[in-house]
């Protein structure tokens, strides 16, 4: 173990510890439990709002899988990166002002209960609650597994210690301080992001000699890797359009993105976090993901994608800086974990719990489940990350798709269509949901495509039909 490479992780974690316990005093000191622990009390500012979307989007895939697949792919990759740079925008314009006034008006703290609200449906509330779970809880065993792998790699232990300290750092600061800890957190996480991206991408050019030896080396090794197309030219300009809807323009119905968009806590905090996010979305995108190209000319023949960020990093930096830079990934993996985290526990004590099970439950019991739904949640997502199932990377992004499939028409709809009612709502859920499924299992990138373009074009297809239909039978009747 290097220990100038392991202090400054450490001291990353020890200060979130620290803000766990600082963000519980909130909660004990709150009137409502319910509004603190799942909403922070709607009282983000427009810089946090900005870093907390940042660093939740930010997962392990933009900082070891993405950089990975841009040293195989080449300068298309970055291309391709680079269609994420509108999420924040997106999200917070087309919810924007409309979704914050009427979560309010609706007094939603979670996404299900803006549903349930604007559909008077129970299955619009028990597909949702189901969905979020299902995909979520896939989607954390993939962060899980990548947070501990990363953490072996920097440390020198094996798997299963390394995946013991990732879960226990996350679950501790998450189970006593909510969202707040988890918005705070996300702040530091973000500006590490933004930091050790910037530092490692000076620190790579540098130590290939500059932008043009690199390209130089990279033109000899293979020419696709300059060209937009790939080093296989398998990325054709349709598929790089159409993964734009999965990572840019559909991330609106992300529940973990678009839950931020109603806890801000006024416009002037909305109109900062759409330039501040954006800014450094971009830097992030292309940065981490630049690097992993530069690194194919510094450091040839990576077998390991998922090795390249570690590795170019050791290579380029000094056993010090490379612990501080290191902190990004983790920073990245630890601050999607903790959002997901929290959002699963809100779908099953708030939605579930209080929702049908409980409706009159008191504040201290309410506390308990909160605390306990989560610590299991967390739990049962480390003895499944303990023996991670394979193609895992392919599971974390089938519950990014199969998230969109579901909510992205239910929300935008719901939020600016007044005729679209439950039956819509309920329609477009399920038709989405089945035909995602369907697709990427029996008909991957349909038509050059996306796997996600249909389902969400069916989706809102079906929505818009069964909406006017029932709307009209409701008049005849």
């Amino acid at each position: 173990m290097n220990i100038q490479v392991i202090i400054p992780l450490v001291l990353f974690l020890i200060i979130f510890f620290i803000v766990g316990l600082l963000a519980s005093r909130y909660i004990s000191n709150s009137n409502s439990f319910i509004q603190e622990y799942f909403l922070g009390s709607r009282q983000m500012g427009g810089f946090i709002l900005a870093m907390t979307m940042v660093a939740t989007y930010g997962s392990g895939s933009s900082f070891i899988g993405g950089p990975g697949a841009a040293y195989n792919y080449g300068l298309a990759w970055v291309l391709l990166s680079m269609t994420q740079v509108v999420t924040g925008y997106f999200v917070l314009m087309v919810l924007g002002k409309k979704f914050a006034i009427i979560a309010r008006k609706y007094n939603a703290i979670t996404l299900i209960d803006f549903l349930k609200e604007r559909y008077q449906s129970h299955w619009v509330t028990i597909i949702s609650a189901i969905s979020i779970i299902i995909f979520l809880f896939s989607s954390m065993i993939a962060q899980w597994v990548g947070g501990a792998r990363l953490m072996e790699s920097i440390l020198g232990v094996s798997y299963t210690t390394a995946l013991f300290i990732f879960a226990i750092s996350v679950l501790v600061y998450v189970i006593i301080g909510g969202f707040r800890a988890v918005a705070i957190t996300d702040t530091i996480q973000g500006m590490v992001m933004l930091g050790g991206t910037i530092i490692l991408l000076i620190a790579t050019i540098i130590a290939g000699g500059g932008i043009d030896n690199i390209m130089t080396e990279l033109r000899h090794q293979n020419p696709n890797l300059l060209s937009p197309y790939g080093a296989d030219r398998s990325l054709t300009p349709l598929y790089i359009s159409s993964f734009w809807i999965l990572v840019g323009v559909g991330v609106v119905g992300l529940p973990q993105i678009a839950v931020r968009a109603m806890s801000y806590k006024n416009a002037k905090a909305m109109h900062r976090a759409i330039l501040i996010g954006t800014i450094v979305i971009g830097i992030i995108m292309f940065g981490m993901h630049l690097i992993g190209v530069l690194a194919r000319a510094i450091v040839p023949g990576i077998e390991n994608a998922d090795t390249v960020m570690p590795i170019i990093t050791m290579k380029v930096l000094p056993p010090w800086a490379a612990g501080i830079v290191l902190a990004a990934p983790m920073a990245a993996i630890m601050s999607t974990v903790n959002s997901v985290l929290i959002l699963v526990s809100s779908a099953v004590v708030k939605d579930l719990y209080i929702g049908y099970i409980d409706k009159q439950a008191n504040i201290k019991k309410v506390k308990q489940i909160s605390f306990i739904t989560t610590t299991i949640i967390g739990i049962a997502v480390l003895i499944l990350a303990i023996h991670p199932p394979d193609l895992l990377i392919w599971l974390n992004l089938f519950s990014f798709g199969g998230l969109e499939a579901v909510f992205i028409w239910p929300i935008v709809l719901g939020l600016y269509w007044k005729k679209g009612n439950k039956y819509g709502a309920i329609s477009s859920m399920l038709s989405g949901m089945g035909l995602y499924i369907y697709l990427d299992r029996y008909h991957p990138n349909l038509f050059g495509m996306h796997t996600v373009v249909m389902p969400i074009l069916c989706s809102f297809l079906v929505f818009i039909c069964i909406s006017i239909i029932s709307n009209k039978r409701a008049i005849r009747a």
